[in-house]
């Protein structure tokens, strides 16, 4: 060790600092850096593409018979599933000849929603979320999107569900 190592401080031996040794990035260099990462954001876009292309679902699930005309009264419920077992309906007569049906799954976080005759409202009992019979728009509470309409179509006397309608 030279007397002038000795009276450099310890941490510049370890931590050697050369600024003017360091390799400056070429602007070529650069320049294939960001046409590679362009090409391959370009390429995994692509892949998301055609996957969501090849994985599409039907557009409308089929119809499915739910109930008969007249099964309810009015100011009554009917539970179902549509358009898959794990999917839970309700379904509410609100007058002589009018049915609304929706998904059961409250909007916020999944709750099961049920009619409430007494406020003529759906509720989630969870948080204290209100939605509208007629639209199923919320009213109250933290959910901030309607819940999904179940389209319900009248063939002969028997109402089918036929589709679903996300906002609304």
């Amino acid at each position: 060790m030279s007397p002038q190592d000795a009276s450099s401080p310890l941490w510049k031996d370890e931590f050697s600092v050369h600024t003017a040794d360091e390799r400056y990035v070429s602007r070529r260099q650069f320049t294939k850096f960001l046409v590679l990462t362009s090409l391959a954001m370009f390429v995994g876009q692509l892949w998301i593409l055609v996957k969501s292309w090849l994985t599409r679902k039907p557009s409308a699930p089929p119809a499915q018979s739910v109930a008969r005309m007249g099964e309810i009264q009015v100011g009554e419920v009917k539970l179902f599933s549509y358009p898959t077992a794990l999917d839970h309906c309700i379904m509410i007569r609100t007058a002589a000849d009018t049915y609304v049906a929706y998904s059961q799954k409250c909007t916020h976080l999944s709750c099961a929603v049920y009619y409430s005759q007494k406020s003529n409202k759906l509720e989630c009992p969870c948080h204290k979320g209100f939605f509208a019979v007629d639209d199923g728009r919320v009213l109250a509470g933290p959910p901030t999107r309607s819940l999904p309409r179940i389209l319900l179509e009248n063939r002969g006397d028997q109402l089918f569900a036929v589709g679903i309608r996300e906002e609304g």
